[in-house]
């Protein structure tokens, strides 16, 4: 017997950057699911759910498009995940932020979803990168559909 993909896990980043409390970029694109959950979600529906969730968000450097084999985020600044919500049906959000105080002097050019365990689950990067200073905030949100 083969296995086929007859549905995809799909992921939607958005992130709002703001100046001096001024919004001055939004960003809205799918990205790309690693092989890394697959791994993350067979343990999960085998019962072992031990460090398996989602949990924080990294901001890095690298801007190397993403790959399916990708495994971490260059030179990463991680955060936890600020909230969990399940707007629909087999989609859950992670709501992030990154603060005036946070990762300044960072260029970030790529944003990774990682488990408890440190596992990339998913990976998105920015055509150009955003210079992080004391005046620029991050609000985002990563939306999972399956």
């Amino acid at each position: 017997m083969r296995m086929t993909d007859n549905a995809r896990i799909c992921g939607r980043l958005r992130i709002w950057v703001r100046k001096n409390g001024e919004l001055v970029e939004r960003f809205d694109e799918h990205n790309l699911i690693v092989d890394g959950a697959k791994v993350v979600m067979a343990h999960l529906a085998g019962g072992d759910v031990a460090s398996r969730s989602i949990a924080k968000v990294a901001f890095g450097t690298n801007g190397t498009a993403p790959a399916a084999s990708d495994s971490s985020i260059t030179d990463p600044y991680e955060k936890q995940v600020d909230a969990v919500e399940y707007p629909q049906s087999g989609q859950v959000t992670f709501h992030f932020s990154l603060g005036s105080s946070e990762a300044n002097g960072k260029q970030i050019r790529e944003f990774g979803l990682l488990c408890a365990d440190g596992t990339l689950f998913a990976r998105r990067i920015r055509s150009e990168a955003l210079a992080k200073e004391q005046d620029i905030t991050i609000d985002g949100e990563w939306t999972i559909a399956f």
